[in-house]
């Protein structure tokens, strides 16, 4: 009877927090995810800071309890970018333009999740998610008038309101701080990992990751730098450049648009940085290393949707692809031996905010360990965490979500 009663009492206090924790910003769906509310950071407007129609910023944060209320996890949205005035006039009529168009409430699972058997190391965090709406990975500063037209290029602004918004909330105070983001998040989080540790006081644990976020500057098939110039537009219309990294930019003086490249800014990076990505990532599979413009005849369509369709011309280019992957993640951490990565071979773009890749019984795994273990490890300094997956077809555990 004791021991029953005991039992209760543990679900109790487990719901009584839960119900605290979460409050009037978040609410539980039927299948029990946890959705968050958005909160707009009404005082952008006097630091500039707009989405790309002119809307005001936004992010979504679940409080965090117990001995994770004075850490901070803030995960960067990804989301493309756009490279021209067309494009970007297109976008900001879209939830990836305006926050007008975006869900006022968002699920968080995986890394975000509050629920310790599905996120072991952070759910009892404050974890947030920033709302992505500029186009350039939260670094242009730049506006676009042309007597009809106007278009705020301001992520950076954005980065920083945001920011500011959040240190009164606690993030001033951070004793650990996690900076995250996937796919054109993952690249914010290069962008602006060195910048974050100078918001947080200096006794904090900083670090950062990139999640599907290591963009590469390969050529494609048919041996052009398709993403090389695609970069070049996206940086020169957002006015990114004076908000690269100024040490990479100088190295690189006639090409400052290269820094906007994690395998070139990576170096000049100082806080602990872990990338997490697929080797095969299939959006630089069908955009980096097969754009459109490369197959204009689609003789790639099969292979692009099923990689057992690939010939073996075509399966060749994939693993010359994954050992440059390979190649430009370890020149990387020539530099840090704090650093960390986990590069599997799944035919996957993003993976830290899905539960079934981030931490699932059927979850990919590296030399048995799942990504949830390997962050957790690299982050509370419990293991060295340096895997790379065996290549394609060899893998078994893999969840490949191509689109």
């Amino acid at each position: 009877m004791a021991t029953r009663m005991m039992n209760v009492n543990a679900v109790l206090v487990a719901i009584t927090l839960a119900l605290l924790t979460c409050g009037p910003r978040c609410i539980y769906s039927d299948d029990q995810r946890l959705l968050v509310n958005m909160t707009l950071v009404r005082n952008a407007s006097a630091l500039g800071a707009f989405c790309l129609d002119g809307s005001l910023p936004a992010y979504h944060l679940h409080r965090g309890f117990g001995g994770g209320a004075r850490n901070w996890l803030l995960q960067f949205e990804g989301g493309g970018w756009c490279n021209s005035t067309k494009s970007c006039l297109d976008r900001a009529n879209t939830r990836r333009g305006s926050t007008r168009y975006m869900s006022k409430w968002e699920v968080f699972s995986g890394i975000l999740s509050n629920n310790a058997s599905l996120n072991p190391d952070f759910y009892n965090w404050n974890r947030v998610k920033l709302r992505y709406c500029d186009g350039a990975s939260f670094a242009g500063d730049a506006v676009y008038k042309n007597g009809t037209s106007l278009l705020y290029f301001r992520g950076q602004k954005i980065w920083e309101a945001i920011i500011l918004d959040l240190l009164p909330k606690g993030l001033g105070q951070a004793r650990k701080a996690l900076l995250s983001g996937s796919s054109a998040g993952g690249l914010s989080s290069f962008l602006h990992c060195n910048n974050f540790t100078k918001y947080l006081p200096s006794t904090a644990s900083v670090k950062c990751l990139s999640d599907a976020g290591f963009f590469l500057d390969e050529r494609d098939i048919s041996s052009n730098h398709t993403m090389r110039s695609f970069v070049k537009d996206v940086v020169s219309l957002h006015g990114v450049e004076k908000n690269l990294d100024e040490n990479c930019t100088a190295s690189y003086l006639n090409f400052p648009e290269l820094c906007f490249f994690p395998q070139y800014a990576m170096k000049f990076i100082t806080p602990p940085f872990f990338i997490l990505n697929s080797a095969y990532d299939v959006y630089q599979f069908h955009h980096i290393l097969v754009p459109p413009s490369a197959d204009p005849q689609g003789h790639w369509n099969r292979c692009k949707l099923n990689p057992a369709a690939c010939n073996p011309q075509q399966l060749n280019a994939l693993q010359e692809f994954r050992r440059g992957m390979i190649v430009a993640v370890g020149l990387s951490y020539k530099y840090s031996r704090r650093g960390g990565f986990f590069i599997n071979s799944c035919f996957a773009h993003g993976q830290s905010e899905s539960q079934d890749t981030w931490f699932a019984a059927d979850s990919p795994r590296v030399h048995n360990r799942t990504i949830a273990e390997a962050v957790g490890d690299w982050y509370f300094n419990r293991r060295a965490t340096k895997e790379i997956d065996c290549p394609y077809p060899c893998v078994t555990t893999c969840h490949n979500l191509i689109p």
